[in-house]
């Protein structure tokens, strides 16, 4: 099971990246150990701080031509994560 699912690029994100904050999508199971371990395994950093968010299912209403259609978003679980100093991840070096 992989843990990080995929990274944040967002604005505000972004603006803390300077910084050596980093974010991502995991697991909803993932504990912050766990986290630490995998992105230092994956990007090859040392991590200083995790900080996890969990977000709800939120319900949504769709009005179609032929009838209401009412579902869920899906749940996730984000996780903030800060390196230590002069290291950096570097996201778009892949793209």
């Amino acid at each position: 099971m992989d843990i990080l699912k995929q990274p944040l690029i967002t604005e505000k994100i972004s603006a803390m990246n300077e910084k050596g904050v980093y974010g991502f999508i995991v697991e909803k199971t993932a504990k912050k150990p766990e986290i630490k371990n995998a992105v230092e395994k994956a990007y090859g950093v040392k991590v200083v701080s995790v900080r996890t968010m969990r977000y709800a299912a939120k319900h949504k209403t769709r009005y179609t031509k032929t009838k209401i259609v009412s579902g869920f978003t899906n749940a996730f679980k984000k996780a903030i994560v800060q390196v230590a100093d002069g290291e950096v991840i570097d996201f778009y070096g892949e793209i």
